[in-house]
């Protein structure tokens, strides 16, 4: 029994850090360390769930599933850590929803679901890799790019601007504004653009610089 809960754990551990490899590539606040040891603490509390179930069979009642309901509601916090707000933007979705599912394949393989656990890390995998580049075919360029007017005298030269990127289809998510000199200031917009789209583009319209 001992060996099997640590072939358990040892299996956990590979599948955990296998979905953490391609958020540690991405440079996300959890990556492959923390994948793992979430996936491998996830099956040894339904490990220990289900071996404290069997050695009290018949004595008292006990449900096995309590302790891993609390890992699913608790995983929560760790979540909520990685999730940033950015301006208007909100970064870390991606990495809170694949730890919560990295704690989902640490409770099936912990409850002894081998065949299950490794499809769904092999999908949660195809999910992180290939499905992105599918998004950014029928999305366009889903990455914020800065682009920079270096000087800017008046407010109404920034409506301009901005009413040349929507005609453009160019998303503007913010916009950060500091002093240049004493006379003009510098605007930051980060920006998506539309498919097909690129900073060359913007730049023979409204003479940006990135």
């Amino acid at each position: 029994m001992i060996w099997e809960d640590m072939l358990k754990l040892f299996l956990a551990m590979l599948l955990g850090g296998f979905i953490g490899i391609e958020r540690e590539v991405m440079d996300s606040p959890a990556g492959f360390r923390t994948h793992t040891l979430l996936c491998m603490g996830a099956a040894l509390v339904m490990i220990t769930s289900i071996n404290f179930f069997e050695m009290n069979q018949g004595l008292v009642a006990l449900d096995p599933l309590r302790l891993g309901a609390q890992v699913i509601s608790g995983i929560g916090f760790l979540c909520a850590g990685t999730i940033i707000k950015d301006g208007s933007q909100v970064r870390g979705l991606t990495t809170a929803a694949s730890l919560w599912v990295v704690a989902c394949v640490g409770l099936a393989v912990g409850a002894g679901f081998y065949k299950l656990s490794i499809g769904a890390t092999l999908m949660a995998f195809i999910t992180l890799m290939i499905l992105k580049k599918v998004q950014t075919i029928f999305s366009g360029n889903s990455e914020v790019i800065e682009v920079i007017i270096e000087k800017c005298e008046t407010s109404s030269q920034i409506a301009e601007v901005i009413d040349i990127m929507k005609q453009m289809d160019v998303q503007v998510n913010n916009i950060k504004m500091s002093p240049h000199d004493e006379t003009s200031t510098q605007a930051k917009f980060f920006v998506k653009l539309p498919r097909g789209m690129t900073i060359e583009k913007i730049s023979e319209k409204v003479k940006l610089s990135k």
